[in-house]
């Protein structure tokens, strides 16, 4: 992903973790739409995945604003006696249809109105394009290895921007099908850095028994 820093062997890792679940009854793509709490199991799988990260050498935790990141975090902050830091960066992709239902046999794709925004799933026209995902993504990431060099921090993000910065990491396209993700509720990727260079990247579900069986694998709820 970047340059290894002159001289450095350091390991550092930073690990990357989906919120929970979100109270949504209305099953609207909330995307970066304030006031989505988690849900009652969403704070179970928040607790599971503190659990998980309880004995890492974590010295920096920092999350998206939004809520569900946030509330995410407190838990993983709160053992290893820190305070959750809100990066911006860390935020859910943008996309033209948050806050409507949106999804394959909703009518939502036969809707001539939408299909301007349809046109070019490669950059993606519906929203955010993956290059400037990836930008941030990189960049947030890589402020929190700084924050927390020899040591370990978390990063609190959601499901598509993690997706994109894996993909990049591991030297695939950035353009895929959303049901093929792997970045389930509460899951962990891990990334481990010798100096600024990326050497491995892992992957955990801490939570995978709390999330419900249509949840799991690689679709996730809307907004995610």
């Amino acid at each position: 992903m970047s340059n290894t820093s002159a001289g450095s062997d350091e390991l550092t890792v930073v690990h990357v973790v989906r919120h929970g679940e979100v109270h949504n009854p209305g099953g609207v793509l909330y995307g970066r739409a304030p006031g989505y709490h988690l849900s009652e199991l969403g704070r179970q799988m928040a607790d599971r995945v503190a659990e998980h990260l309880a004995r890492r050498d974590i010295t920096y935790v920092v999350a998206s604003p939004l809520e569900r990141a946030q509330e995410t975090a407190t838990p993983i902050a709160k053992a290893h006696g820190l305070d959750v830091a809100a990066d911006p960066r860390l935020l859910e992709a943008a996309n033209i249809f948050e806050g409507k239902t949106f999804g394959v046999g909703d009518g939502a794709l036969r809707k001539p109105a939408n299909w301007k925004y349809l046109r070019n799933p490669f950059r993606p026209s519906w929203g955010e394009p993956y290059v400037d995902q990836v930008v941030r993504m990189t960049a947030a990431v890589g402020a929190a290895r700084d924050a927390a060099r020899g040591h370990e921090a978390v990063c609190v993000s959601h499901q598509l921007p993690i997706w994109i910065l894996r993909s990049y990491a591991e030297r695939r396209r950035l353009w895929h099908d959303p049901r093929r993700r792997q970045c389930t509720l509460a899951s962990v990727t891990s990334f481990t850095y010798r100096g600024d260079e990326i050497v491995s990247v892992g992957y955990a579900e801490p939570a995978i028994d709390l999330v419900p069986p249509h949840l799991r694998g690689a679709k996730g709820p809307k907004g995610a």
